[in-house]
């Protein structure tokens, strides 16, 4: 009978436990985290780009892990390739900063990555499906399909995404974006 009682009084502890944790918490931000929020945030600011959307894009390329270069060169948390960022910095006037500097240092990586997102997202009048795309495929290649109607830019005709890697791209970053706005109240 002892043993009954203590079974019962374990499980009623264990669903209270399990329901403060549920209702008292943002628990889906275990599943979902954020790192760098502070990084995030300022440059968001900066450059007028939704939060979400570069956390997500950082999730998507490294899972926010710092100091990663991919097998075609993309440096850093944001996976910028070299030629981009240098352009980056030479077309917003920001400080020159070397490649192993970029590939390793978050703050820089998010600056020279958000301004990147600013500038796509006024080539593309602030569609932020053609602005992922273009992150991951490059700006000319989304506006050929674009112009060619290959692709109108809308997120229900993904399908249409000429690179079997972008389409999975705009799917993952969409994803995320989704989960992280469903998750946090506020950035």
């Amino acid at each position: 009978m002892r043993i009954f009682h203590k079974k019962r009084l374990l499980l009623l502890l264990f669903i209270t436990f399990v329901s403060l944790l549920f209702f008292n918490s943002n628990w889906m931000s275990w599943f979902y985290p954020i790192h760098y929020k502070e990084e995030i945030r300022m440059q968001a600011e900066e450059y007028h780009v939704d939060p979400y959307l570069i956390a997500s894009i950082i999730r998507v390329e490294t899972n926010f892990k710092v100091g990663k270069e991919s097998k075609s060169g993309a440096l850093g948390i944001m996976q910028l390739m070299p030629d981009t960022a240098k352009w980056a910095m030479e077309k917003a006037k920001l400080p020159e900063v070397d490649m192993e500097n970029i590939k390793h240092e978050t703050l820089n990586n998010i600056g020279i990555g958000t301004w990147y997102l600013s500038w796509l997202s006024k080539q593309f009048s602030g569609n932020q499906i053609a602005v992922i795309a273009a992150y991951n495929a490059g700006p000319g290649n989304v506006k050929t399909w674009i112009e060619e109607k290959v692709w109108d830019g809308k997120y229900e005709s993904t399908k249409d995404i000429p690179f079997g890697e972008t389409r999975h791209y705009v799917q993952r970053v969409v994803y995320y974006y989704n989960q992280y706005t469903d998750v946090y109240d506020e950035f």
